[in-house]
């Protein structure tokens, strides 16, 4: 049976001694994710308060709420700190913790989060455009990262995050968290497997948002240091609409601040993609914005000549569509996964098939990896491939014309124009960490 994980037995690791060890002393552990027995990780109901892995939260709009929410309900681990440059969300998100524990302080500035020696970990869930920022400062402070998706803004800060992590031997896991679902990690195994055939088409259902807008200036509201939301992003007057959480619009609308609706669902659906085609180490080759020659969809194609298409009209009721020569998976949220033929949803996987990453919970899988120095699910070498397509989809968009794009050399090939979007000019003093 072949699989993409190992099977290796673990010692038991301290909390301490697991997250505090050093790079050359865990070569081994990073060379390759691990299945650990839960028993041998603290994964059991009761764990002693001095085992258990301190957290920093930084940035608490919509998705850090369903963080807490799960995160207060995991005795690994315990909330120690809650970060945002909001004074109103932070005391909200602090009252939610001190009802279940005594011992969280709110912070303003998460480098006084990241001074504090006894947090082992934060988990990054502010605006895109602050994500580079935050995990390199982190991991240079010796943090683990759980970051949310897309990694970064830029390529370039994408880079600059994988050249850390690996620097300092960080864990980092990115919220891509449909790789923690079964159901997507059957599509992909079926696919991997060439159950269906060489794959000629992906459809990927992604939405849209309202297109970009100027908004009218009003007052900041007090306790919110607006500059600091702003931070490296080009200044533009306050308004509740630009710094709003809304998953309908809000900040998600603007490229300044990320990359629109690729960086929202493209970050999860593009992804599953990659771990369908073995794509996790690569990537696509060219680039096509929609109405191009007569495009009726933006799509990616890859150097097989697999396309993956966005938002196509026959998702046939599904979030991701794989169209083999021999049939078609199709996976969406809430555990549903269709087949054609129908059967094939059913079959198990064989002794000869590969077995993908298995985990079943992308928190613990981070908090697995943080003990025994292993890889997670959403390695970051992981999340910055899927945010690469994430941005150049935003690039071509944005720009009106084609890309082509070097995967190897990780390079928009011929227009040096089109290069220079790979890197943005960054409002001072919001340098990125050296």
């Amino acid at each position: 049976m072949k699989t993409t994980s190992s099977n290796s037995k673990a010692r038991r690791l301290t909390r301490r001694d697991a997250i505090r060890t050093g790079v050359a002393a865990t070569a081994s552990w990073l060379a390759a994710p691990h299945i650990i027995p839960a028993s041998a990780l603290g994964r059991a109901q009761s764990v002693a308060p001095s085992d258990r892995i301190t957290l920093g939260l930084i940035g608490q709009g919509n998705i850090m709420a369903s963080h807490r929410g799960a995160l207060l309900n995991n005795p690994r681990v315990q909330i120690v700190a809650i970060c945002d440059v909001d004074k109103t969300k932070r005391e909200m998100a602090k009252a939610q913790v001190d009802a279940r524990y005594s011992g969280c302080e709110t912070y303003h500035e998460f480098e006084a989060v990241l001074a504090r020696t006894d947090i082992d970990a934060v988990i990054v869930g502010t605006p895109d455009h602050w994500h580079a920022a935050i995990s390199i400062a982190a991991m240079l402070a010796g943090k683990d990262v759980y970051c949310e998706k897309p990694m970064c803004l830029t390529i370039a800060e994408s880079k600059k995050v994988l050249e850390v992590a690996r620097r300092t031997g960080r864990v980092l896991q990115v919220g891509s968290q449909q790789r923690s679902d079964p159901a997507f990690r059957k599509a992909a195994e079926m696919v991997r497997n060439g159950w269906i055939g060489k794959i000629k088409e992906a459809y990927t259902s992604i939405g849209d948002f309202p297109p970009p807008a100027l908004f009218d200036a009003e007052p900041v509201p007090e306790g919110f240091d607006y500059d600091r939301w702003l931070g490296a992003a080009p200044f533009e007057p306050y308004n509740p609409e630009r710094v709003s959480g809304s998953y309908s619009g809000g900040w998600r609308r603007s490229w300044d601040y990320g990359s629109r609706k690729h960086g929202d669902w493209g970050a999860h659906h593009y992804d599953i993609v990659q771990w369908a085609l073995g794509m996790d180490d690569s990537g696509p080759v060219e680039f096509v914005p929609k109405g191009h020659n007569g495009e009726p969809y933006q799509y990616h194609r890859y150097a097989t000549g697999t396309k993956v298409v966005r938002n196509h009209a026959d998702m046939k009721g599904h979030m991701i569509r794989f169209i083999g020569e021999r049939g078609e998976v199709l996976v969406s949220r809430g555990n549903k996964l269709d087949t054609e033929p129908g059967d094939l949803a059913k079959r198990p996987l064989s002794s000869s098939d590969t077995r993908l990453y298995a985990s079943d919970s992308h928190h613990n899988n981070w908090l697995d990896c943080i003990r025994t120095r292993g890889r997670p699910i959403a390695d970051v070498a992981i999340g910055h491939r899927t945010c690469e397509i994430c941005l150049l989809s935003g690039i071509v968009e944005r720009i009106n014309r084609p890309v082509q794009w070097d995967p190897a050399k990780e390079q928009i090939v011929g227009d040096p124009e089109a290069a220079k979007w790979m890197d943005r000019p960054r409002r001072a003093p919001y340098a990125l960490p050296a």
